[in-house]
């Protein structure tokens, strides 16, 4: 297929779209490059830079490309910062999505595959997180996805947009190629590895009295890997659907911090704070329902089979993408 990555220059999006070629996929991928890196992108992809706040860049990267399916990774993703500033987050993350939308009408493109966030669920009622519970956002970031999940929803409807959303919570890992480069890095893993590397003199837990085994937060760490597989399985989706996709278990802040300390043969040192305001004790995402309909089955769900490759890749670009 011919294929359209937005944010294909991003973590997440970059080992998509590498993934995506790998199989046989034509792939464009449009980026501003506020958060992405040019360096990011696969070379057999075609890189066009633009932004989706513009309506023209976007109209004009549809028209030229006539892609059959658009995968949406273009999203800012900070929830501090959406405390902070939830205009940059409500104007990204709806009004670019929408104006992407309207593109791809305009020149018949009718599938459609939305990078969204199990932080429309907010606080859960139970876990794992399963697709029946509410969805009840509790900060901008949250909000803004779960606002554009709505508004595919009536796109499919009006439209006839065949649409798939994927839910996660924390990517990680690495390809052979690429890897995570945030300029601003708030996860745990890399955060991790980046006192190994030298580059940090310690990393912080938030909270050491949690009702968990060890007192500290669990996560539910999906390979990226795993990830690029489900958004391509959904690219075959015979109807429109939303999943929630995680491994079933989950690691705790401790492990993670263990698990990297086995791997790099580097102690990391632990600065111990207070809990974070609204943060869970556990937060895993069911995935019954795209497995059974369509057959995605994680291949890396170990936390040291997620955490070698980033490690590997981070050995190699210590200081990331350099731009």
């Amino acid at each position: 297929m011919k294929i359209l990555v937005t944010g294909g220059a991003g973590y997440i999006g970059s080992i998509c779209v590498e993934q995506l070629i790998n199989v046989g996929h034509t792939v464009t991928v449009f980026d501003n490059l506020t958060e992405g890196h040019r360096l990011a992108v696969d070379p057999r992809a075609t890189l066009i830079v633009g932004d989706l706040q513009q309506r023209c860049d976007i109209e004009d990267a549809l028209e030229k490309t006539r892609p059959e399916a658009v995968m949406h990774f273009a999203a800012n993703a900070l929830v501090g910062e959406s405390m902070t500033n939830p205009s940059k987050y409500f104007r990204n993350n709806v009004y670019g999505g929408i104006n992407l939308l309207d593109a791809m009408h305009a020149v018949g493109c009718k599938r459609f595959v939305f990078s969204s966030t199990c932080a429309t669920f907010g606080i859960p009622e139970r876990m794992p997180i399963d697709e029946t519970l509410p969805q009840k956002p509790i900060n901008p970031y949250g909000e803004s996805k779960l606002m554009f999940e709505q508004v595919l929803r009536w796109y499919s409807e009006i439209h006839e947009l065949k649409y798939v959303a994927l839910r996660y919570f924390n990517a990680a890992g690495a390809s052979a190629t690429y890897g995570e480069d945030h300029r601003i890095e708030t996860h745990l893993i890399p955060n991790v590895l980046k006192v190994a590397l030298g580059q940090k003199e310690h990393v912080e837990i938030y909270g050491t009295d949690y009702p968990t085994p060890d007192g500290t937060c669990i996560r539910d760490y999906i390979h990226i890997l795993d990830l690029a597989q489900a958004h391509m399985l959904a690219l075959a989706a015979p109807v429109s659907a939303k999943y929630n996709l995680g491994t079933g278990g989950g690691t705790s802040v401790r492990e993670v911090i263990a698990t990297c300390e086995a791997i790099t043969g580097k102690k990391i040192p632990v600065i111990e704070k207070p809990r974070r305001p609204g943060d869970p004790p556990r937060l895993i995402a069911g995935s019954d329902k795209v497995r059974a309909e369509l057959g995605w089955a994680p291949q890396y769900q170990a936390i040291d089979k997620i955490i070698a490759p980033a490690w590997a890749w981070h050995l190699k670009h210590p200081h990331g993408y350099g731009d």
